[in-house]
């Protein structure tokens, strides 16, 4: 019997995919064949759930292909301990299983939680510079595990900064030095559903025990359950159990814990409680740094990629929204370069990219005048979106909301999402405010003036 079900379990391996083998159909011990049934243990009622929706028909026709004749599979729960969740086929007296397979066998009897890790997203390709200095830093020091001294980090700024691969790289070094850890990763809308799914099928203690029982919990993106009450409420609990435990948690979002609207204050003064780094936006240099570092690796695998002078500078200079759309364009060129066995110069670059420098053609965006109001004014660009009412804030904030309304094409209410949510009538009174206040201050209108010229530089 174990000889039938370790063939049919390579088969399945092969036909479910090793993830879904791995995580639903590995845990389960083939116990019995008789009549049509074939009785299976499982290490938990959701998994032999899971499966009986997802894979009975796989099981029994790949049973069936083995001389079996099986119309319907059987469950018992039996909590498997030690090495009894060993596959069907592996041998006894093997070698002692080491750190990784220890914790690979924990996992066996536990629903595939998490978002995979993209292993591009290390510390090695993570190009640092002023804007995130302070953030890797801190990722770095989690990584290593042990005593932190903050607890959670959260990590916040805009789209394409660099949140999400700071992430995978902290999972990645922490799981090096420690592989017997589990590191549980997802996004909030993972979170989310995990949890109305435990709901919906009478799980919940299962999902309590998975998800309070990992040594680092990485939450992506946790805006996303802000105004979602129950969700909330598991998360405020999760979050409390595993800091009690001395679990390291790591949280991202687009914005601090206090300016994410429908977020619980009793979450967002956990979340304040430990280390909150604001990753800014890119600088030249550092654009320029990744598109180096990106060609370098480029011409590891192309060694006759040929770059002109300028390419890269023009780039930097040019494509400024996010380090996604930076990165999109350099592989672009490299297709186009690989493809049609070209030297990539400025005048192929500017071909090539029509599309995408029309788009970031000097079009300035509500980021970039928050971010020259702050600088110019000495602010934190934090505060363009929080509640402060100084003075000192509330009037270059002000200043930033009448610039937003002169020089991009957004709509009251679009400026008002980007200024933490406000409405549209305060856009309007901030705008009617400058325009006031212009006419009358000189010394106003003249930095005003300033910073025009120097966002259309």
């Amino acid at each position: 019997m174990d000889e039938i079900w370790g063939q049919a379990c390579i088969k399945l391996e092969k036909s479910v995919g090793p993830n879904n083998f791995n995580h639903w159909i590995k845990p389960l011990r083939l116990t019995a064949l008789e009549e049509g049934v074939a009785r299976f243990s499982s290490p938990t009622r959701f998994i032999s759930d899971w499966v009986s929706r997802h894979f009975a028909d796989d099981i029994m026709g790949e049973l069936s292909r083995h001389g079996q004749h099986i119309e319907r599979l059987r469950f018992e729960v039996i909590p498997q301990e030690g090495n009894q969740s060993r596959p069907a086929n592996e041998k006894n007296g093997s070698r002692p299983a080491t750190a990784k397979e220890a914790r690979d066998v924990a996992d066996a009897g536990r629903p595939e939680l998490g978002a995979p890790l993209d292993p591009r997203f290390t510390f090695g390709n993570f190009v640092v510079g002023k804007p995130n200095e302070l953030a890797h830093a801190a990722a770095r020091r989690v990584s290593e595990g042990g005593p932190v001294g903050f607890n959670p980090l959260f990590l916040y700024g805009g789209v394409g900064l660099g949140k999400t691969h700071l992430m995978h790289a902290i999972a990645h070094d922490y799981q090096q030095h420690d592989p017997s850890a589990r590191v549980l990763y997802l996004s909030a809308e993972q979170f989310m559903y995990r949890f109305v799914q435990a709901l919906r099928e009478s799980t919940i203690m299962d999902f309590k025990g998975m998800f309070r029982n990992v040594n680092m919990l990485m939450v992506d993106d946790v805006q996303f359950i802000a105004g979602k009450d129950s969700t909330q409420e598991e998360f405020f609990h999760t979050f409390n159990a595993l800091v009690d435990q001395g679990k390291q948690i790591v949280i991202s979002a687009d914005r601090t814990p206090a300016e994410i609207k429908g977020l619980e204050e009793r979450i967002k003064s956990r979340l304040s409680c430990g280390l909150i780094v604001d990753l800014h936006p890119t600088t030249y240099e550092l654009r320029l740094g990744i598109l180096q570092a990106k060609t370098e690796v480029f011409r590891h695998q192309q060694p006759d990629l040929q770059i002109g002078n300028g390419v890269l500078e023009f780039l930097a200079n040019r494509i400024t929204t996010n380090v996604r759309v930076l990165e999109g364009a350099l592989q672009r060129l490299f297709a186009h370069a690989s493809l049609l066995r070209r030297e990539i110069t400025l005048e192929v670059a500017q071909e090539c990219l029509t599309d995408i420098l029309r788009t970031n053609d000097r079009k300035i965006s509500i980021d970039d005048i928050q971010r020259k109001v702050a600088e110019h004014y000495n602010i934190r660009l934090a505060d363009m979106m929080g509640p402060k009412r100084a003075r000192n804030v509330a009037r270059p904030r002000q200043i930033a909301m009448y610039l937003s309304k002169q020089l991009t094409n957004r709509s009251l209410p679009e400026i008002g999402r980007r200024f933490g949510g406000r409405d549209h009538t305060t856009i309007m009174h901030g705008v009617r405010k400058i325009e006031e206040l212009a006419g009358e201050d000189l010394g106003l209108a003249e930095d005003i003036a300033l910073l025009r010229r120097q966002l259309e530089a």
